[in-house]
């Protein structure tokens, strides 16, 4: 909840390079073309349709990190 307030200001692109993901590898996590990432790179978060930002939210989050078994 906090992660979408603080940073909906921020482009998907600046978001992505903190995670460390170039756009094809996050179109391969999504199971989506790289072109789809490409057009919406330069969008705030706030601004990428809800659809999109259901998908991308929480890959950019770092949820996934959740279910490593360390």
């Amino acid at each position: 909840m906090f992660f979408q307030f603080k940073n909906r200001n921020k482009t998907i692109k600046e978001l992505r390079k903190n995670q460390g993901y170039t756009a094809k590898e996050l179109a391969f996590k999504l199971k989506i073309d790289t072109l789809d990432i490409l057009k919406i790179d330069n969008f705030k978060l706030k601004e990428i349709p809800e659809d999109m930002k259901s998908k991308v939210l929480p890959i950019l989050r770092g949820d996934y990190m959740d279910n490593i078994p360390w």
